[in-house]
């Protein structure tokens, strides 16, 4: 049997990898429960089976561990937690529902799903991620939540004995699915990007990306009356009364979507569209009016209007490389200019306080549970794991994703700092390109 040749790490509550509930478990089941119970913080990935890779990510006070395809049986594992049971959470498939002819969401194969979940839990599985769609359940018109898949599934997954990590999703993926279908935003809001595409972020050459909604909107009652933070809240207090029964107690951990995938981030590297191909530095992605307005009123109150007219000229395009880019050198016109300064603190500033705006809302909403060991649920956020042209002094992709972290600064202490106030774990996954390739 093939393994695969990945390095992982714990995620919040454990290691996630993701379930295929249309592959044969039997033939691996022995062998399997054999080594989990030899060792529980690893798990053997089947190329064919249940079990490939999908996050990356440090959280808390979890342990990380370590699993490469030259060990045969063991983990490495980190001294100071040899003698510590890491859980593992298996990521639920996107084809594991279908969205039938009126729209409503199914199981699929559910005997056979069933079946998978039984077999995990005889395995050693401590949990299953599942993701919560916002173009699912608030498919149709605003405050209409249908949580009936959600009903059946998390109960199915409860009988079965496992825990679950839930994944608030205000994103979509359409673009991401490889042409497999996908989820989009609520219809309803689809419809009001139709006739106002603004309320996406736009690049500089106006193309927009509907797979988030620009944190432009956060605060503009555009949406059938309410802000974008707005509808985020209510779908969370909606989520929370309908599986209060749950949570802390089947519902371990809530991750909170806070942009494109699921990450606190700008889509400065669309996926999907044509636009961008690894390794491409990206753009940056401020072009929708709300946040022009807000560009020009942050370069009013600092003396420099000329700077709210527009984003960096000089910061090449999607695919290019650092290397002749005038923004991202060190000059006159770079990243290290006074205007170079001004703009990468606006834009990642907007970036933080995005964040921080979303996790207050959720923090206040859990805080009951908070209070109480026995249903005390891990809030989760998670940020892109944008690592290339990390050895530059500028990190162009960083930069254009909404990090600001260059040689010479530290751009992820505001992000985690914010995550810290409000008592959240920080998830780092695999990004796009790694997951790809």
């Amino acid at each position: 049997m093939r393994r695969r040749k990945k390095t992982m790490a714990c995620k919040c509550g454990g290691c996630h990898y993701t379930l295929n509930a249309k592959s044969s478990f039997d033939r691996d089941l022995a062998k399997t429960r054999k080594f989990l119970l030899r060792n529980v913080s690893a798990l053997r990935m089947f190329t064919n089976g249940f079990f490939r890779s999908k996050w990356r990510s440090v959280a808390a006070n979890r342990r990380i561990f370590s699993m490469d395809a030259r060990e045969k049986s063991r983990s490495t594992i980190l001294e100071s937690s040899k003698d510590k049971r890491v859980p593992i959470f298996v990521m639920m498939p996107m084809d594991a529902f279908a969205l039938d002819a009126s729209g409503s969401p199914r199981i699929r194969k559910i005997k056979a799903l069933t079946v998978s979940l039984k077999a995990l839990k005889l395995a050693g599985v401590h949990g299953i991620g599942v993701e919560v769609w916002w173009g699912i359940v608030e498919r149709f018109s605003p405050f209409d939540y249908n949580w009936s898949l959600y009903e059946e599934l998390f109960k199915l997954i409860s009988d079965s004995g496992l825990k679950l990590h839930v994944a608030l999703s205000f994103h979509s993926n359409v673009h991401s699915s490889n042409g497999k279908g996908g989820v989009s935003l609520p219809l309803w809001i689809l419809e009001i990007g139709d006739a106002n595409k603004d309320i996406y972020y736009r690049d500089r050459y106006g193309f927009s990306n509907n797979d988030y909604l620009t944190l432009g909107v956060d605060q503009v009652p555009l949406l059938s009356g309410r802000t974008a933070l707005q509808c985020y809240e209510d779908f969370m207090l909606s989520f929370v009364n309908k599986f209060e029964s749950f949570i802390g107690s089947v519902i371990e951990e809530i991750s909170i979507g806070l942009g494109p995938s699921g990450e606190l981030r700008y889509p400065a590297h669309p996926f999907g569209d044509g636009r961008w191909k690894f390794p491409g530095i990206g753009e940056f992605q401020c072009y929708d009016k709300y946040m022009m307005e807000d560009l020009k009123m942050a370069a009013c109150r600092v003396g420099k209007p000329q700077w709210g007219d527009r984003g960096p000229q000089n910061a090449g395009c999607y695919n290019s490389f650092p290397s002749g880019v005038p923004f991202f050198e060190e000059g006159q016109e770079s990243f290290l200019s006074d205007y170079g300064r001004f703009f990468l603190e606006w834009y990642s500033g907007r970036l933080i306080c995005h964040a921080d705006a979303i996790l207050a809302k959720a923090a206040k909403i859990l805080k009951k549970y908070q209070e109480d060991e026995q249903t005390s649920v891990m809030l989760v956020a998670k940020i892109g794991g944008i690592y290339w042209w990390y050895q530059t002094v500028s990190h162009p992709a960083e930069l254009t994703a909404g990090y600001y972290n260059t040689a010479l600064r530290d751009g992820y202490d505001p992000v985690v700092s914010v995550l810290s106030r409000h008592g959240a774990a920080l998830h780092i996954p695999y990004s796009l390109s790694q997951r790809k390739g």
